[in-house]
């Protein structure tokens, strides 16, 4: 079973002895040490143990028979994968984020070029082109309004639950959606520069970023490599010195490589960033990074936003105030507002539906962008 775990992290080996002779070792230069010399001195004891099998010597079978350390070697690579594989995890889940995120933005868009509506993909697009943006259709750069007005859904960006009434000379952000108007926009961000792409690779770097234990374990690892390996090597000559057997004085010297290697380090920090972040996810809450989840520990005041931090971000009916009955008001409210889309509109009918009203027939129904519905008739 060793070689097979050998193979698959041999990185350490070739990253750890590359260092190694670089004069500048890191943890995996004391990984691959360690673990190599207890393979080795596994495949010597294996040997001494045919020899003395082959030699009827008994006592020097029982002497090397509790020195086979290829399970000490196996296991330190075990474990550090292991905690590789969860930090790769916890990126994972990073990655769905970054994959969220760039589904905001719709792959196409129309220019106008010409006097004509092309289909262009969103990275064709060049600063200052004029897009044609359509109710139910995303943002797909940032650009300034021309042309018309709308009401824009900014929640993915912004947090802000309500849309956002945008007219001429208004910005509009990529990854944003427009809900029920048309509009003009010309670009005055593209690629690369754009809102989205900006949180994007944010996001990324956040992804990418160590915690500052991490980090510490890189610095120390340069002054506690070399400090290890003296230490086997003075332990191995003391015991050499003191009248042991040779094969006695390595295993101590392998024993102190082998205790050394940082499985703890390599497994407890990723599991404790994946258990952080993951239940951050849970509960709707983004890690920026792993230095900020480290050093949530020192945080006495937290300080929220107005838009959708710490609420459903989802307008709800909780009072109703008016002269006449409330039920009435509500039945009335509720009967204009279901042909319309804005979320105020979908809490009066979720509130209406919860109370069982009955919906009034409605004519000429207009809704009028940022101020409501103009008029209507009841049979």
């Amino acid at each position: 079973m060793l070689i097979p775990i050998v193979y698959v992290n041999r990185n350490y080996f070739i990253s750890g002895f590359k260092k190694l002779f670089k004069g500048s070792p890191n943890m995996d230069s004391l990984i691959a040490i360690g673990s190599s010399a207890a393979i080795i001195y596994g495949i010597y004891a294996i040997y001494m143990i045919g020899y003395g099998l082959g030699h009827n010597n008994i006592n020097l079978v029982e002497e090397f028979v509790m020195d086979l350390y290829f399970e000490s070697a196996g296991t330190i690579l075990t474990l550090i994968t292991v905690g590789k594989y969860l930090e790769a995890k916890s990126k994972g889940k990073t990655g769905d984020a970054i994959s969220k995120l760039i589904n905001l933005a719709p792959k196409t868009a129309l220019v106008l070029k010409n006097n004509e509506e092309i289909e262009t993909s969103v990275d064709d697009i060049k600063k200052d082109d004029i897009i044609i943006i359509k109710p139910g259709t995303g943002i797909p750069v940032d650009g300034l309004i021309i042309e018309g007005n709308s009401s824009i859904d900014e929640a993915s960006i912004t947090g802000e639950s309500l849309p956002v009434e945008k007219t001429i000379g208004d910005n509009v952000i990529s990854g944003t959606f427009n809900k029920n108007g048309s509009f003009k926009m010309k670009a005055t961000k593209v690629g690369e520069d754009t809102t989205l792409n900006q949180i994007i690779n944010l996001v990324e770097e956040a992804g990418n970023s160590k915690a500052p234990i991490s980090r510490l374990a890189d610095k120390v690892s340069g002054v506690f490599v070399p400090i290890v390996i003296t230490i086997s090597i003075l332990a191995t000559i003391f015991w050499l010195i003191y009248g042991e057997s040779i094969a006695f004085a390595l295993s101590i010297g392998i024993a102190v490589l082998v205790i050394s290697c940082p499985c703890a380090l390599g497994l407890a920090t990723p599991v404790a960033i994946m258990v952080g972040t993951g239940k951050g996810a849970e509960n709707g809450i983004l890690i920026k990074s792993a230095e900020s989840l480290e050093n949530l520990h020192s945080i006495n005041t937290v300080v929220l936003d107005k838009t959708g931090t710490i609420t459903e971000g989802k307008p709800k009916v909780t009072n109703i105030v008016s002269n006449i009955e409330e039920k009435k008001l509500l039945q009335i409210a509720s009967s204009l507002e279901k042909n319309s889309e804005h979320p105020l509109a979908e809490a009066i009918l979720e509130k209406s539906k919860e109370l069982n009203l009955d919906s009034i027939n409605v004519k000429d129904f207009k809704a009028v962008s940022g101020r409501g519905v103009s008029r209507f008739n009841r049979k």
